[in-house]
């Protein structure tokens, strides 16, 4: 993998793709992690070149009223507040002015000309060409796209001189370490809601595990397959028989909830899996779980956690925050992946020792043990 200790950026107009795929509401950042986590590669840029012109997505653009919906602006003032410089907002008018006379620009979501058949996330050649014509040297640290192929990453990268950033550097340091050589125990906790959306990491990690434990909407599949009564709770019918071929395959390794609590008549209880009704639906772990989980993590050296095991948006949020407390509690290698897991961590912890990964889908990818098209290669 090439870094940007690789390549010469002094007095360069340098070109950085960032993940600034944040929540905003009403022009407010509502999460500054991705934001926060640029600033290495910002800052050791902005010592070095002679322009800094950064790209980013926000969101997806399917219709014009999306564009002013996600605009960059708001990150675009954030970020000027936190490096204390002035940074040039531009929507592609007058570019090659604006370029010109600014140090720092941020232009307009990359996504905008997607409402053109989209060439962003087609990798468009011309639109790759028109992105590249902002600089001379190329540094991709956008690991939340890197399992993607647009033409502001992979588009850019083959038409100039290009490195990966300090971020992606991290990232893949990191996951390396669940994929190559985990200190031992190795536990993973799986939640989320669908079989579908997991099934190429769980093949990937179970055979390197030691425990995986599975919570979430993701664990009815698996007990229903066990010959459970689940009730209305979510189920992927299509991959019982899947969820079965794992568990006699790994029987000793998949730990599955023992309680749960479950709505009934529009009421919250905790029931016992055993006790499932037909009109229960599942929406977290209980009390019960949440201690087999602690004593299978107790004693873990590296734990890789995705998704949340309830519905903790929607008073569920029982099991997930006790997990993620107690997590806090460890001198363990904990690598937290996935969107809903990493504001769930946000939401029950001021600080963390957790080793945050920015980019859901693209860890994923990784630990799916296939290539990220965006990570520059020597």
């Amino acid at each position: 993998m090439k870094t940007i200790h690789d390549i010469n950026i002094d007095n360069k107009n340098v070109i950085i793709r960032f993940d600034y795929n944040v929540p905003i509401s009403d022009g407010k950042i509502l999460d500054d992690t991705r934001i926060v986590k640029s600033l290495k590669t910002l800052n050791y840029v902005l010592k070095r070149a002679n322009k800094v012109i950064i790209l980013s997505h926000l969101g997806r653009i399917k219709e014009k009223e999306d564009v002013i919906k996600n605009t960059l602006k708001p990150v675009c003032d954030y970020l000027s507040k936190l490096i204390n410089e002035n940074i040039a907002f531009c929507d592609y008018k007058n570019e090659k002015e604006i370029i010109k006379n600014n140090r720092i620009i941020m232009m307009e979501n990359t996504r905008i000309f997607d409402l053109d058949n989209k060439k962003e996330s087609s990798c468009d050649i011309e639109l790759s060409k028109y992105f590249a014509s902002f600089g001379d040297v190329f540094i991709n640290d956008a690991f939340g796209v890197s399992h993607r192929e647009n033409a502001s990453n992979v588009g850019i990268s083959k038409l100039l001189p290009s490195a990966n950033g300090f971020l992606i550097e991290e990232e893949i340091n990191n996951l390396n370490k669940i994929v190559d050589s985990p200190s031992r125990p190795f536990v993973t906790i799986m939640g989320g809601a669908k079989v579908s959306d997991k099934i190429k990491i769980i093949e990937n990690l179970l055979p390197k595990v030691d425990k995986l434990l599975i919570g979430g909407a993701l664990s009815y599949t698996f007990l229903k397959a066990k010959g459970y009564n689940v009730g209305l709770s979510l189920v992927e019918d299509d991959y019982i028989n899947y969820a079965k071929e794992l568990l006699s395959k790994y029987e000793d390794k998949i730990l599955l909830i023992q309680d749960n609590y479950v709505s009934v008549d529009n009421n919250k209880k905790l029931v016992d899996i055993n006790d499932m009704k037909d009109n229960y639906i599942g929406y977290d772990i209980g009390n019960k779980t949440v201690k087999i989980f602690e004593d299978e993590l107790k004693c873990a050296k590296t734990i890789f956690f995705n998704g949340a095991l309830g519905m903790f948006e929607n008073d569920y949020e029982y099991g997930t925050k006790e997990i993620i407390k107690y997590l806090n509690t460890l001198d363990s290698l904990i690598v937290i992946g996935g969107g809903d897991t990493i504001n769930a961590v946000n939401k029950y912890l001021d600080k963390n020792n957790f080793v945050i990964s920015t980019g859901g889908g693209a860890s994923l990818t990784y630990l799916e043990g296939k290539k990220l098209p965006g990570i520059v290669e020597e």
